[in-house]
């Protein structure tokens, strides 16, 4: 149970105005103690009651961890002048707070909150500094309650923090009037905390605002978790229905109020009417726009004089190339727009390089993970950039300093694991683009969809309005690769061959999830490095597993390897957070798009914004100010506060669906079963190809024979087909 305590503030220690996290120093009875959590700005003299629990500090001894702060006026005359004087105030110091307490004694702070305009009787102080004074209280005075009306329903003090600098002095009458506006100001509030709120309020489950909200709230959820930029209509209403526990009728005239504000937009799909978000909607309005003209600015280069140059490089590099790779290279040499895709060993790689030799320097490459872009450079011996870092993300959602107004100094863009663009980066990307620039989308359109929204890759191809090569044969060195071999007989719906002698994919039999787990700890930390010559087994072999929960799903697996791989040891800090222990040299990923978080590199590069699937390592940890130091796979380095390790989870086992864009040495993967929505084989397929030298599989033959069977791909409700199709 929580521990409340009624203390008198003294004095602020350390206070980041960012995220309102503070130490304090307050006086319990006699004696002096530190205070330590987000809290509302505080002044010396005010009485606080503090909710949470006494903890043990490795260097400053006890403190009060607090979850929540009560501030209630001071009484004694002493601490009302204290209080007024503490800074906090904007115009009025030590002498002046003295003055303002001699002349109203203990209706002091009534008068400032009610009848500010008496100010004026104190002695030195005119009409504009009465004002001045005035404001500042009142906005200090609204902000603090505004703080504690939010923590009183269930609002996290950080949260808490956002909101009150957005709105202000008048943060409880605009969330009093309609809480559901806090999901389009306030980043970070959905649908859920704004419904809490609102209920608690006595908002009626049938209110307008509510269910306008909900029927947002329902497409959010569908493009977050689902992929979809929209729903068909009747879907739209029945979950609608379902989520805010009311009859579709009730919905039908807040969808047409939604419609006519042009919140939401119909479309006419193959599904019949769709309904979307307006972001959506203009997204893959403008993808297919800006598509269409790069198809009408077609590139010409002499045929002959290309297919010379395609024979000097075979000679240079030794190697032929087949007549499908030769016509995915003229083609890009051809074409305005083109895409080109395939499987692992098809020669994707080598046929950017081919590119590249014959276009020149005047080309740009990118991918959408730090990770992929590393992978790109390395393997093409020119640059690569992420796409956020290429389009010069401006640490804004969406913002990027890249545009139609200051566009990429290039003749050509390669970009490299097209599978994993979304519909908002693809927009930015093709913003940024000048008329008559060359664009090549490279990916696997047999790997998983994006995390974000949309279908990018799937439905350019599918719309067959764009130039496309989908490359078929294999390089011989790459059929020798059982990784290679295995992966398209999966996504022929055929079973892997498993432990053929000197090969680079194996399978250990283990039927209990318990047992598989310690055989994957065992191997990471003991079989496998000695098998790879490996000096750093944690950077060189990365676990999949195909589901979060369960003894051998990600959490489990990550506090294993956690133990297993980085002990604790003395000289290595710790911080828990949740239900995670963070340990300096641990392995890590960010989890979700933060647009204002710095980073700086040590060429002295800096810059805002990191985002969800990035992985590194921690390489500082202090305790004291509890900031935790991460170095990311682009030399990024970012610091987290305290309440940014929310954004934070350990990545010695990652989901599948997080490693896409990524490519390691080893992977090892448990196979034991499951939901069939979530053990497809397109997702058995993304994970193999993340290997290079390695697969090693864990569990059951039956579970492998289940997920290559199941092609069940969920199917994404888009409108960027049609749209490249329409007109």
């Amino acid at each position: 149970m929580p521990e409340r305590i009624e203390a008198v503030m003294e004095e602020t220690v350390f206070r980041n105005e960012e995220n309102g996290y503070s130490v304090v120093q307050v006086k319990l009875g006699r004696e002096s103690v530190t205070a330590v959590g987000t809290l509302p700005a505080l002044a010396a003299g005010e009485q606080i009651l503090l909710e949470g629990a006494w903890v043990e500090h490795p260097q400053y001894g006890r403190q009060f961890k607090a979850a929540s702060c009560e501030v209630r006026k001071p009484t004694t005359l002493l601490g009302i002048e204290r209080y007024l004087g503490s800074g906090l105030i904007h115009g009025v110091g030590p002498a002046t707070a003295r003055l303002i307490v001699q002349e109203f004694g203990r209706e002091t702070l009534d008068i400032l909150s009610e009848h500010p305009e008496r100010l004026t009787d104190v002695p030195g102080i005119g009409p504009k500094r009465a004002r001045q004074i005035a404001q500042s209280f009142q906005e200090q005075y609204a902000a603090r309650e505004a703080m504690i009306f939010l923590q009183s329903y269930g609002v996290s003090p950080s949260l808490a923090v956002k909101i009150s600098k957005v709105y202000g002095a008048t943060a409880q009458q605009k969330i009093r009037e309609n809480p559901y506006r806090l999901m389009d100001d306030i980043e970070g509030v959905g649908f859920l905390t704004a419904d809490r709120i609102a209920l608690s309020l006595g908002i009626p489950q049938d209110s307008e605002y509510r269910l306008s909200a909900g029927l947002k709230y329902v497409l959010s959820e569908a493009a977050a978790s689902e992929g979809h930029t929209y729903l068909p209509r009747d879907m739209l209403l029945d979950r609608a229905a379902k989520a805010l526990r009311v009859s579709v009728e009730m919905l039908l005239h807040p969808l047409d109020a939604l419609l006519f504000a042009r919140e939401l937009v119909a479309v006419d799909t193959e599904n019949g009417d769709g309904l979307m978000l307006q972001s959506y909607f203009y997204a893959e309005k403008e993808i297919a726009r800006y598509l269409k003209l790069l198809l009408g600015a077609a590139q010409t280069m002499m045929p002959e004089a290309a297919r010379e140059s395609i024979r000097a490089f075979e000679k240079e590099r030794h190697i032929e190339f087949s007549e499908n790779q030769k016509t995915a290279i003229l083609e890009a040499l051809s074409q305005g727009l083109m895409v080109i895709t395939g499987g692992p060993g098809t020669g994707k790689t080598t046929i950017i390089n081919c590119i590249l030799s014959l276009l020149g320097r005047d080309v740009l490459l990118a991918a959408p993970t730090g990770r992929a872009a590393k992978r790109m450079s390395e393997a093409t011996g020119h640059e690569a950039k992420t796409l956020h870092r290429l389009l010069e993300f401006a640490g804004e959602e969406g913002r990027f300093l890249r545009n139609e107004q200051n566009p990429l100094d290039c003749a050509c863009v390669i970009v490299d694991e097209m599978s994993m663009v979304d519909v908002f980066l693809m927009r930015s990307l093709l913003r940024a683009l000048k008329p008559g620039v060359r664009l090549i989308l490279v990916g696997d359109a047999d790997q998983l969809p994006s995390v974000g929204a949309g279908n990018v890759l799937g439905d350019i191809l599918k719309s067959g309005a764009v130039p496309s090569v989908r490359l078929t044969d294999i390089f011989r060195q790459a059929g020798e690769s059982l990784i290679v071999t295995n992966a398209h007989r999966i996504n022929h719906g055929e079973p892997p061959i498993l432990n053929k002698k000197d090969s680079d994919f194996f399978f250990e039999r283990q039927y209990a999830p318990d047992q598989a787990s310690e055989a994957i700890v065992g191997l990471c930390a003991r079989r496998l490095p000695k098998f790879l010559h490996s000096s750093d087994a944690v950077r060189d072999i990365q676990v999949l597993s195909p589901v979060k929960k369960s003894g051998a799903g990600v959490h489990a697996l990550n506090a294993m390897l956690q133990a297993a791989l980085n002990p604790p040891a003395p000289f290595k800090k710790e911080i828990a957070y949740g239900d995670t222990l963070f340990r300096l040299g641990d392995k890590v990923m960010h989890v979700k798009n933060n647009y204002q978080l710095a980073w700086k590199t040590d060429t002295g590069e800096e810059g805002e914004g990191v985002f969800n699937g990035d992985v590194g390592f921690i390489t500082g940890l202090d305790t004291q100010d509890r900031i935790v130091t991460v170095k990311y796979d682009d030399e990024r380095t970012v610091e987290y506060d305290y309440q940014q390790l929310e954004e934070l989870e350990l990545a010695y086992c990652l989901s599948v669906h997080k490693s896409q864009g990524s490519e390691f040495p080893c992977v090892v993967m448990p196979v034991l079963g499951g939901p069939p929505r979530l053990l497809t084989r397109n997702l058995f397929y993304t994970a193999l190809t993340r290997a290079r030298k390695l697969v090693v599989l864990v569990g059951r033959e039956e579970a492998i024979a289940q997920m290559v069977n199941n092609n069940h791909i969920a199917l994404r409700y888009t409108t960027l087909r049609r749209q490249l199709t329409d007109g």
